[in-house]
Formats: structure tokens, C-alpha cells, sequence
């Protein structure tokens, strides 16, 4: 959450002159909601059935670069979809986290006590993301430019 996922990965589709996609932004689209109202209105469980399908809907479909969302990698089956593809995992500390999105209660995981609530959700899924990472990158004080630079790098990629 936070850590730049659609700004880098709209840098990284530019510069590989490919297309982008979110997830995300295709669950809102298709909801007609934003996540925090589905997560209020259906609740967690409902969002993550929504999410995995946005995933593979969207692997099936799409040759760009493709953000998912930070809870993507807690579904095994969406796990095995990512296997072999080239994924990157954008890392940042608590204190990155606190000065980028002041882990505000748009963040429906994060509304009470966000510093450890976010600890805990990073305990829980960070094992996940390296495992389905082919790159970690950290972002901790780098700029998006800097980001994609490293993945790019990270994945010897050349620009376009």
C-alpha cells in the first residue's frame, strides 16, 4: 500500500514503450465502487474473490506491465498464476509508509492503529511477495524514476 505501484508501473510500461494495467482500477471500473465501499459493503472475503478474478482476467489478457494489489498474493491460486512471470515486488519500511500515505483510513486494513496494523499485514504477506518475485526493489527514498530504473535493471530490461 502506498508504495508506488501504478506511478512506477506506468513509468516502467512507458519506458518499455508496452501498456499498463491495474488491477485494482479495473475492479473500481467494474464494481462501479471504490474498494473501500466494497470492503464495507460485502467485506473482505467478497473483495478477494473480485481481486483474484481482476488478476487472472487480466494475466490472460494483457502483454504489459500489470500492478496488482497488495493483497493479490494472499490467494494461492493467484500465487500459481504469477509463477514464471516476471514480477517485481516494490518494498518500503513503516516510516516509508507513514510519509507517503499517512496510513489514513482510505486504507480499509488499516483504519485502527495503522503503524501496526501495517507491521502485521507486512509480516503476513511479505514472504508471500518474495516468493512470487523474480526482484525485490526497495523504494525507501527514491523517487519513482529511480524505481522503475532499478526494475527495469533489476530484470535487465531495455527501455524502448
Amino acid at each position: 500500500m502506498g508504495v508506488g505501484k501504478s506511478t512506477v508501473g506506468q513509468l516502467l510500461a512507458e519506458r518499455l514503450g508496452v501498456g499498463y494495467r491495474d488491477t485494482d482500477e479495473d475492479i473500481v471500473a467494474a464494481q462501479g465502487r471504490s474498494i473501500a465501499e466494497i470492503f464495507v459493503d460485502e467485506g473482505e472475503p467478497a473483495f478477494r474473490e473480485l481481486e483474484k478474478n481482476a488478476v487472472r482476467t487480466a494475466l490472460a489478457g494483457h502483454d504489459g506491465v500489470l500492478a496488482l494489489g497488495g493483497g493479490a498474493v494472499m490467494d494461492a491460486d493467484t500465487r500459481a498464476l504469477l509463477a514464471g512471470q516476471r514480477v517485481v515486488y516494490l518494498s518500503m519500511d513503516v516510516e516509508e509508509a507513514v510519509r507517503r500515505t499517512g496510513l489514513n483510513a482510505a486504507r480499509p486494513l488499516l483504519a485502527v492503529n495503522p503503524r501496526k496494523q501495517w507491521r502485521e499485514l507486512m509480516d503476513a504477506r511479505r514472504h508471500l511477495y518474495e516468493g512470487v518475485a523474480a526482484s525485490v526493489v526497495a523504494t525507501d527514498g527514491r523517487t519513482p524514476e529511480e524505481v522503475a530504473q532499478a526494475a527495469l535493471d533489476a530484470l535487465e530490461l531495455k527501455e524502448a
